[in-house]
């Protein structure tokens, strides 16, 4: 399959096909990193644009990384230090870039949308970094390639996704990514923190998590989005940690072993205990790790298929 699609914006509007091809470039990429010099030629002459409206470490510097292991020039932009303390908008920011004649954009935003909006107004490819509530393909694509390493497949595996469902855009694209290649999923939350009608999207749901995590093969586990607990609604920390937090005593009791992970920054002692996320289970750095090489996919491609469609017109 040729990926065709300039920009990256979420899971939802990818098919099976293009999932599996980005997953399979990020493995031919990934030896790249054991390498003693760390680059490849693939986006010399290119430019990469990290904006960033939103606090980020691992996501940031992982495309950081991704972009200059890709051989690719990178400039960093955090909305602190940009003209939108000014009032300048998104689109003009984006426009000034294109202008620029950068190549590539990578966008985290706090409101959703803002990733579909910009790549219909720019040329250049954008990639989603995780917008508001919506999506964050990369970080659901690092996720399943790090499950296929360590299970050896997707299809028929139980994924449990505990936390913060309602405002995690790591779960909707996790669902919809590994709903798409097979998986069944289940969440589990409390009630107040499982959004009306996610079934739809081909998932169980569960408040149980010694239920949830006696089917699973893996356990996601997201933080707990305290700052968005505007109405002081949500369960409290030690509270939340009693009932829903990931500890080896609840992992020992369902027989199995299950594979932890866990997109960051970790909460430990509310929704993880730190003997779980150091231990053997956890592959929660092993994520970090992959998630450069499948940036690395991601820009490669999205760089591939613009150069493309402007050889044609």
């Amino acid at each position: 399959m040729i990926w065709t699609r300039k920009d990256l914006l979420g899971l939802e509007e990818l098919n099976r096909e293009e999932i599996e091809l980005i997953l399979g470039t990020a493995d031919s990429f990934k030896e790249v990193s054991s390498r003693e010099i760390k680059k490849v030629p693939a986006l010399r002459g290119k430019t990469v644009v990290n904006l960033f409206y939103e606090p980020s470490t691992r996501t940031r510097v992982s495309f950081e990384i991704a972009a200059k292991r890709l051989s690719a020039d990178v400039i960093n932009i955090a909305a602190e230090t940009a003209s939108v303390r000014k009032g300048e908008t998104l689109l003009d920011t984006g426009r000034n870039i294109q202008a620029l004649k950068a190549d590539v954009v990578v966008l985290r935003h706090g409101f959703s949308g803002a990733a579909v909006m910009l790549a219909r107004k720019l040329d250049i490819s954008v990639v989603n970094a995780g917008d508001g509530w919506h999506e964050h393909p990369t970080q659901a694509l690092l996720d399943i390639f790090t499950l296929k390493e360590k299970l050896g497949r997707i299809e028929g595996l139980r994924v449990c996704i505990v936390g913060d469902i309602a405002h995690s855009r790591v779960a909707r694209s996790n669902i919809w990514g590994l709903t798409r290649l097979g998986a069944q999923v289940t969440v589990c939350a409390p009630k107040i923190l499982i959004p009306p009608g996610i079934e739809q999207m081909g998932v169980d749901v569960g408040c149980d998590i010694e239920e949830a995590l006696s089917k699973a093969d893996a356990v996601n586990v997201l933080r707990m989005q305290f700052e968005r607990d505007a109405k002081d609604a949500f369960p409290r920390g030690i509270d939340y940690f009693r009932k829903f937090g990931i500890t080896r005593e609840r992992l020992k009791k369902t027989g199995r072993d299950i594979i932890v992970m866990h997109p960051g920054p970790l909460n430990r002692g509310i929704e993880i205990a730190s003997d779980v996320a150091d231990g053997g289970s956890s592959v929660i750095l092993e994520q970090v790790t992959n998630g450069i090489a499948v940036r690395m996919a991601v820009l490669f491609l999205v760089s591939q298929a613009h150069d493309k469609r402007i050889s044609a017109d």
